[in-house]
């Protein structure tokens, strides 16, 4: 990930440091649904505390769309927030102008404010750089803790970047290492899980494993679209039987440059898409005309299972079959339980995101025995697809 600055550079007693966070979570009638982005913010907030510094958060909430709208106010997550640091989170109702700059300038040493959302300025999104300058006014160092936002350029995750002495948080600065050792320098044989609906969606994504990994499994209706390629009858399954040639094509380069593709020899199909359908386990070669592949086979999970053995390093992304309903886990469930065994012997160093990924490894009871989860969706999948994100480049640029 090249070198970046963190907590460890600065002196930050007595300084106001503005902390780019994702605050950006889930809520049903009012109440945070889940709280994983909070989590793994708060070791930098409570750190940042501990040294004495002045807080001030930042984060987007929702689509304003550039206009103030107060269903979209971040302050129902001061509480939760304040809850969570163990330490009073107080709010400001703009995140610049006089509101802001009346709340950072009460803040004592280890004080913490929460600057309201960000999209409630039309030059968030636009990059702007007044909106950044006016941002920046009330800050003496920026650390962007918040890499689930780090594949946009925006003004709070770029510009600012630019404008000020900048830092990865902890969260980041995690994220980054753990990205590194698992792409850039990653012990080898190095495996790559991807799952999911549509090869459409992740042709880029294909396109940057096949140079990069030893051994490529796919899963999930994206393997459906290539034993189609492979002139496999996959029956009334999910495929894109127009990018038939595109998957040759991977096929094709991924064998010149030594990477081996692995598709399921044996599937779990039904004629119906729900809940315990009636199921049957048949040889890829040999899906009955009227049912779909929901899942991959025992015996296809038990291969990959042995296969992950002989790897050191793993990455994934997406389910390998329709894990949200039942008996069609069960090869994404055995799977991940062997990456989270041979993890924690030590044997293997495991990476897994995007918002399916992250489900589908909880289910499986699996996701807190790897070696990192990525809580960032689109973040992920684009440093997956060799993508230059703007908020990593402006901190490296920062530091350089």
């Amino acid at each position: 990930m090249g070198d970046f600055k963190t907590l460890d550079d600065f002196d930050v007693k007595g300084k106001r440091i503005m902390v780019r966070a994702d605050l950006n979570v889930p809520m049903r009638d009012g109440e945070i649904t889940d709280f994983t982005r909070i989590d793994r913010l708060v070791p930098t907030l409570a750190e940042l505390r501990q040294r004495g510094a002045r807080v001030v958060v930042l984060s987007h909430f929702g689509r304003p769309k550039g206009q103030v709208d107060p269903d979209m106010s971040l302050q129902p997550v001061a509480g939760p927030l304040s809850e969570k640091l163990g330490a009073p989170v107080s709010v400001a109702s703009d995140c610049i102008g006089a509101p802001a700059a009346t709340a950072v300038d009460a803040l004592p040493d280890g004080g913490v404010v929460l600057l309201e959302n960000l999209r409630f300025h039309a030059g968030e999104e636009k990059n702007n750089p007044d909106f950044a300058k006016a941002l920046a006014a009330n800050a003496d160092i920026y650390v962007n803790d918040a890499f689930s936002c780090a594949h946009r350029a925006h003004a709070s995750t770029e510009a600012l970047a630019r404008l000020l002495p900048a830092a990865a948080g902890r969260g980041m600065e995690a994220e980054l290492k753990a990205l590194a050792s698992a792409l850039e320098t990653p012990e080898r044989p190095l495996a790559a899980v991807v799952g999911g609906a549509k090869v459409s969606t992740k042709l880029e994504l294909l396109g940057n494993l096949i140079k990069n990994v030893d051994v490529l499994v796919i899963g999930g209706g994206m393997a459906n679209t290539f034993l189609h390629a492979r002139g496999i009858d996959v029956g009334n399954s999910l495929c894109e039987a127009d990018l038939a040639e595109t998957a040759r094509e991977i096929d094709a380069a991924a064998q010149a440059m030594g990477c081996e593709i692995i598709l399921p020899d044996d599937v779990v199909v039904a004629k119906e898409f729900k809940a315990n359908a009636d199921n049957q386990t048949v040889s890829a070669n040999d899906v009955p005309a009227d049912a779909m592949i929901l899942d991959v086979g025992p015996n296809a999970a038990q291969a990959l299972a042995e296969r992950l053995e002989t790897c050191k390093t793993l990455v994934w992304n997406g389910p390998l079959g329709a894990f949200e309903i039942p008996p069609f886990n069960a090869g994404t469930d055995a799977v991940a339980l062997a990456a989270a065994k041979l993890t924690a012997a030590g044997k293997l160093v495991s990476v897994a995101g995007g918002g399916d990924t992250v489900a589908a490894l909880a289910q499986a009871g699996a996701g807190d025995k790897f070696t990192y989860l990525s809580a960032a969706g689109g973040a992920f999948l684009e440093w997956l697809e060799g993508k230059d994100l703007p908020g990593v480049a402006a901190l490296k640029d920062a530091a350089a």
